[in-house]
């Protein structure tokens, strides 16, 4: 028996359980309702439209067979009906109707329901300062506002910005001012690091220190206060407590919230927070209406609690199981862990799980390791260095979660993707270490990088490897008197160590290259707490089982060695 389905938002997993349910009910009507008469396009695109990789805002809009998404494609490709500049106001869940208005002409009406679903998507917040309001002060929300801001840009009308949020989005917008068109661009943010509670603190460093090579000047643990205008009502300038900041155009990258309004007015349940709640098989308190995308709450495999995932990638999957569910197909989503990759400049980073003070904060008994390795076989042309950050449980073993800075390649979206999937199911450091990756030097080395983390983790656990965070030794290099007692002992080639010797002096930094401490063993003082550093921290775990076996037992490794306080831009390094 045919139905009808209304499906509230037309971008992402509006579009997909429309498309997915009618082949699965080609005789169903199904009408797709959006505010916009721009719908069904890569939003996760818009930094990329902006800074020129998509040299049209069509292509995000556009197939992969170059057909633009718009009311008539899918009516005509799909069988789906599509309400453009069409504003979804209330429901009738009683009568099962959807009360409507059209944006151009006024007109109110009722569109009737056997099955809605709701994918009414995520708002840009809104600071609530002073100059909010100002000409030249955009949220990225929308595809319109993305065409403004490029037509503003490309019409020679601005040379500053300032970007405020220092999340994916605002780090992704600021790239694309500063790398294709070269404006002088300032990052405000408001929390200690970039992409806060996303990443821990040593890998927001190592990113906030190439964003600051590449020209986009940074400025962490301060909010913006207020958009000053001139008397034409146009942004000038953003202060904080510590400056005023010029500015042409001013990005208000502050976060998203779900858009909920609609189901809390219809009495649906929702989450304190804003995320409409729904079962595993996307529906919400009301059987016979569904949600899916930015605006409802997911749980979190790792933790089991219902958190916020507005990610494109999932939008999509959920539009699937809805429209599976909604056509008597029982699929289920059982939850997300948060997974996120991102360019910035030539570098990339990625995380997903649990990162360490979050693991923490739940109440895991959590540590990490911390690993520095070639993303490919050393010997290869192309290898590069990457970090790694392997977040696990020290009781249960179980995988929590892993972060990752290096090269942009392909490297660190095969790693970030294959853990997330191991973290999802539960997986444990033995099931990371013992998991079969694809090996060829020119993708991998023989012994995977996962993998590698993975084992690091493993002699933490079993206490063979005993590290010293990079936060505790940074302290002690800005400051000896922290802990008297220590000296590091640099295994590096002797041309690497010499200029830390000379500089910090024979009783704090000991040089004695990696292949000798085997026989100037005795050289070393046994009155003091070595640090041993290396390059990557690989080779000062050899040496720290050696002199645990010769009965100095005193010492730490320093995970990630000189790779990745380098890449961190640690102040006391010498100068080359």
């Amino acid at each position: 028996m045919s139905k009808k389905v209304v499906i509230v938002g037309g971008v992402a997993a509006g579009p997909k359980a429309a498309c997915h349910l009618k082949r699965s009910q080609p005789d169903w009507d199904v009408t797709i309702v959006d505010q916009d008469n721009l719908i069904s396009y890569g939003g996760c695109g818009i930094p990329y439209y902006v800074g020129g990789d998509v040299t049209e805002e069509k292509e995000l809009r556009s197939t992969s067979f170059n057909m633009v998404r718009d009311a008539s494609f899918f009516a005509d490709t799909k069988g789906v009906n599509v309400l453009t500049r069409t504003r979804a106001l209330a429901i009738d869940r009683q009568h099962k109707k959807l009360q409507v208005k059209n944006l151009d002409s006024g007109a109110e009406q009722e569109l009737p329901y056997d099955t809605l679903m709701l994918a009414t998507g995520a708002a840009p917040v809104v600071l609530p300062i002073p100059g909010a309001d100002l000409d030249g002060v955009f949220t990225v929300a929308d595809l319109h506002k993305a065409i403004e801001i490029k037509q503003r840009i490309a019409g020679g009308k601005v040379g500053q910005v300032v970007v405020i949020g220092g999340g994916a989005i605002g780090l992704e917008m600021a790239e694309s001012f500063a790398d294709l068109w070269g404006l002088e661009t300032t990052l405000v943010e408001f929390m200690p690091q970039l992409l806060p509670r996303l990443i821990d603190a040593d890998f927001a460093t190592m990113l906030q220190r190439h964003l600051e090579e590449m020209n986009v000047t940074v400025f962490t643990g301060e909010g913006a206060t207020e958009i000053v205008g001139d008397s034409e009502g146009r942004a000038v300038a953003v202060t904080t407590a510590k400056r005023t900041l010029p500015a042409d155009l001013v990005i208000m990258a502050a976060g998203v919230r779900p858009r909920s309004e609609l189901a809390q007015e219809a009495g649906l349940a929702v989450e304190p927070w804003g995320g409409i709640t729904v079962n595993n098989r996307l529906q919400t308190s009301d059987p016979d209406i569904y949600a899916a995308g930015d605006c409802i709450a997911v749980k979190h495999l790792v933790t089991g609690k219902q958190a916020f995932a507005p990610m494109g990638s999932l939008a999509n999957r959920e539009g699937r199981v809805a429209a599976d569910n909604m056509a008597g197909l029982a699929t289920t989503f059982e939850g997300a862990v948060g997974s996120f990759i991102m360019k910035a400049f030539d570098r990339c980073i990625a995380a997903t799980g649990l990162t360490y003070e979050a693991a923490l904060a739940e109440g895991f008994a959590a540590d990490y390791s911390l690993t520095a390795p070639d993303d490919r076989a050393h010997f290869f042309p192309t290898s590069a260095s990457v970090a790694f950050q392997l977040v696990f449980d020290k009781r249960t073993r179980q995988i929590l979660g892993l972060q990752c800075f290096g090269m942009m390649n392909d490297s660190i979206s095969a790693r970030i993707n294959a853990a997330a999937v191991m973290i999802s199911k539960r997986a444990t450091i033995e099931d990371c270490m013992l998991a079969e990756m694809a090996y060829a030097p020119p993708f991998s080395a023989a012994v995977d990088s996962l993998n590698a983390a993975a084992c690091v983790a493993d002699n933490i656990c079993a206490g063979r490897m005993r590290s010293l965070s990079m936060q505790r030794f940074s302290a002690w290099m800005d400051d000896f008197s922290r802990e008297p007692d220590w000296l590091v002992l640099d295994i590096r080639h002797p041309t690497e160590a010499q200029p830390f010797v000379e500089k910090f002096g024979a009783e704090k930094w000991l040089a004695i290259v990696y292949d000798k401490v085997r026989t100037q063993y005795n050289e070393i003082p046994q009155d003091k707490t070595l640090i041993i550093f290396c390059g990557s921290g690989n080779r000062a775990y050899d040496i720290q089982i050696f002199l645990d076996y010769m009965g100095l037992r005193n010492s730490f490794v320093v995970a990630g060695g000189m790779k990745v306080i380098r890449w961190m831009g640690a102040e006391w390094l010498p100068q080359s």
